[in-house]
């Protein structure tokens, strides 16, 4: 590694609290201990007493003991409700690291000897698809190299370039010819390494054909060709740029990690040659072509956009379904007056565009990360006989570490929480696809696809885009068609986290919109499902319910107990008490994945500072719910500088501070202490989640960006359509379409088939 790049690493400028460990968590799950998955169960059965103490005890108490006025009956009934769906989301949350822990006690990994095995006699199709709009090159180019080294024969990648095919800003001309070139320059790159090996693998095959039996001199072979891997790829990340903590993930666990990989083998064939061991033939040939699985990868770009006949739909699932659609033909380019189309041709050798198909899909976001045995691994899972109905597997993304923010930070410790909820979902069957990565079976997506028009041309839906959580509500079409989805109990797949405080926001309003429009497709399914009688238990049906519907009940069930003045005699030590299980099982959670215990007081204040973000998100659902309306996709801004908020979310938390400082001063002078601890406790956290994680100055300064956005509108430009003149007449139009040049594309005869998703 280039040791200046390294200093420059260790010297910039990082926040106080930011992390200061880089090493990722470990790819295997330790086996947790008895004591811990004992005293996982004991957190949820001492919620539910708890809860149900208080009911008795507090609440049905006071119906009897209590001010029988009907105002004290409805705030009673409504603060039992509240709280009661809070201590729901909190009692799953232990039931499914319950589950999760069950997962990882018995999870055994398959040798790496048996998968070259089975792939040196079965080689399934993959295709890496890694859809990409405005993504810096450098961040993009450490994805595709990611999944171009992966340990897998014969893989398939496409970088799905989604910019403006003619940009007129000159940054973003910059962006997409850098991104266009991504690919010709990753196989240049690696175009000695791919040379080499298959011819390596090749004469090895053409001695053992003419009988050759193995000896000293053959394994010796093989020992020098797994050294000068090995030192290549060391020297590929000692000569690769380091500015940033992806930087320092990228060479150390793709790179430098792939290097030692190779080189551990060749110190065992070396000992066991010394030992006087030659290894089998049938082994040696599954070592060389380990080699040539790294680099055998083919990459290309391609651009939807560049193609009329494609759908233009501004977000990611319609990027994947465009190219998903065209899989397994092949196309000639026509040009017309709307730009160029895709036309189906049986003749593979005159086509301008030849689409493998593929058994297996890899999605893959361009700032993610995968291991170098992620695509073997999970291949092999869906590959085994039990597993045949089994539509998507993944390891659902952990966080880079040595995050330079103290923001990126906490953002990666509810990513990494997240990672073990995940893997306790799929002990329950109530998995759901997280779109970052995973490992598809196409046969799955051709059963829910969908067929629909846009611009006169059809379409296909594999993934939904009717929400902008598309990954959720695709997994309900996929159960509901008899397909199951499982996470694979390892850490194999790493992904960004939000740097700033206003990309964080984009990400999360995201996440929290959607959830409630799938719901209705949710009973659907539990119900069909049923009808067919398929067993489906209530954990898994609660499980997914709650998935998509606690970030709404949370954030109002918040709001209410922030804002209204519920009676003294309603607080509980009981209720107190009950909430603790859930706390210490995420302090030990965080403590798990590497964090401090006490972040869990940092997380609960900033849930706070995220609360009217999540309540815009599921604003939102009710708003396309009424209306009918998609709501357009928001991408996480990936970029160097740091993006504003909006003055709403910096205003928000100061509200709550404002407001938890009311209520202390009010529940104070009317001896309603129980809230009074609370609002101040409140108060501390926000406040101190305020500070922390977006800054004085950069809530000042985004308030001001927001008010002069508001002040200052830009004049929109003349966009009014001249007449049509015999100067102006777009000939090629008429022409084409006919005497109105705003018709619709032409309907082509039925043996020309549009190319079309």
């Amino acid at each position: 590694m280039n040791q200046e790049n390294r200093n420059n690493f260790e010297g910039r400028k990082r926040q106080w609290g930011a992390e200061k460990r880089t090493e990722p968590l470990p790819y295997f799950h330790e086996h947790p201990s008895t004591r811990k998955i004992a005293l996982s169960r004991f957190f949820v059965v001492a919620t539910v007493i708890l809860w149900a103490l208080y009911v008795v005890l507090t609440v049905i108490r006071q119906f009897f003991e209590g001010p029988h006025t009907f105002s004290f009956m409805l705030d009673a009934i409504w603060y039992l409700l509240t709280v009661s769906v809070l201590m729901l989301s909190s009692l799953l949350y232990l039931i499914t690291r319950q589950g999760a822990f069950q997962r990882f006690a018995k999870h055994v990994r398959t040798p790496r000897a048996i998968l070259e095995q089975y792939f040196s006699k079965h080689q399934p199709s993959l295709t890496v698809l890694v859809p990409s709009y405005s993504e810096e090159p450098q961040v993009v180019r450490k994805t595709l190299l990611s999944a171009a080294l992966q340990q897998y024969p014969g893989m398939k990648v496409v970088l799905l370039l989604d910019d403006d095919p003619n940009p007129s800003r000159p940054d973003a001309l910059q962006r997409l010819t850098e991104g266009r070139k991504l690919a010709e320059n990753i196989m240049a790159e690696l175009s000695e390494p791919r040379e080499r090996s298959k011819k390596s693998l090749l004469d090895y095959k053409n001695k053992i054909q003419t009988g050759n039996v193995p000896t000293a001199a053959t394994v010796k072979q093989l020992i020098s060709e797994y050294e000068w891997h090995a030192k290549w790829l060391q020297n590929m990340g000692s000569n690769e740029e380091l500015n940033d903590h992806v930087d320092d993930f990228f060479i150390n666990h793709v790179l430098l990690s792939q290097a030692h990989d190779l080189e551990m083998i060749h110190k065992a064939l070396s000992v066991s040659l010394a030992d006087g061991i030659i290894i089998p033939s049938e082994r040696i040939q599954e070592l060389y072509e380990r080699l040539s699985w790294i680099y055998n990868t083919e990459i290309k770009v391609f651009e939807r956009k560049r193609y009329a006949s494609l759908s233009h739909e501004a977000n990611k699932a319609m990027n994947l379904n465009a190219y998903i659609g065209l899989m397994g033909n092949n196309y000639n380019v026509r040009s017309t007056p709307d730009g160029e189309i895709l036309i189906a041709t049986n003749s593979k050798k005159s086509a301008d565009l030849v689409v493998p198909d593929c058994e297996y899909i890899l999605t893959l976001d361009a700032d993610s990360i995968l291991l170098k045995e992620y695509c073997l691994r999970l291949v092999y899972f869906l590959e085994q006989p039990n597993n045949q109905r089994v539509a998507v597997t993944q390891t659902p993304y952990s966080s880079f570490r040595g995050a330079a923010t103290r923001i990126e930070r906490l953002a990666g410790a509810t990513t990494d929480i997240q990672h073990i909820l995940h893997q306790g979902l799929s002990h329950f069957n109530a998995t759901f696809w997280v779109g970052a990565n995973a490992v598809i079976r196409k046969k799955a997506l051709e059963d829910i696809a969908e067929t629909d028009r846009e611009r006169g041309y059809e379409v296909k839906r594999y993934i939904q885009d009717r929400t902008v959580i598309e990954d959720t509500e695709s997994s309900i079409d996929l159960t509901l068609h008899g397909w199951s989805l499982i996470n694979y109990p390892e850490r194999l797949s790493y992904s960004a986290t939000p740097p700033d405080f206003g990309s964080l926001v984009v990400q999360r309003r995201r996440w929290a919109n959607g959830g409630l429009i799938i719901l209705p497709k949710l009973w659907a399914q539990t119900k069909r499902r049923k009808q067919q009688t398929e067993s489906v238990s209530k954990l898994e049906t609660l499980l997914r319910f709650n998935y998509m519907a606690s970030i709404a009940w949370a954030s109002f069930g918040l709001i209410f107990l922030l804002a209204f003045p519920y009676p003294n005699q309603l607080l509980s030590p009981f209720i107190i008490i009950a909430a603790l299980p859930y706390f210490l099982a995420m302090a030990s959670d965080l403590h798990y994945c590497g964090y401090k215990r006490t972040d869990v007081f940092r997380i609960y204040g900033f849930n706070f500072v995220l609360l009217v973000v999540n309540l815009a998100g599921v604003l939102k659902s009710l708003q396309q719910s009424f209306t009918g309306k998609k709501i357009p996709f928001a991408r996480t801004p990936k970029i160097k500088d740091r993006t504003a908020a909006s003055a709403l979310y910096i205003l928000a938390p100061v509200c709550i501070v404002g407001f938890s400082i009311f209520t202390l001063w009010r529940d104070a002078i009317t001896n309603n202490w129980g809230n009074a601890f609370f609002a101040a406790f409140n108060c501390v956290v926000t406040a101190w989640a305020m500070v922390a994680y977006i800054g004085i100055g950069n809530g000042v300064s985004d308030i001001w960006h927001s008010y002069v956005n508001w002040l200052f509108v830009e004049r929109p430009l003349n966009t009014a359509v001249p007449a049509d003149t015999p100067d102006s007449l777009n000939w090629r139009s008429v022409l084409y379409h006919g005497e109105n040049s705003q018709a619709l594309p032409i309907n082509l005869p039925d043996h020309e088939t549009l190319g079309g998703a």
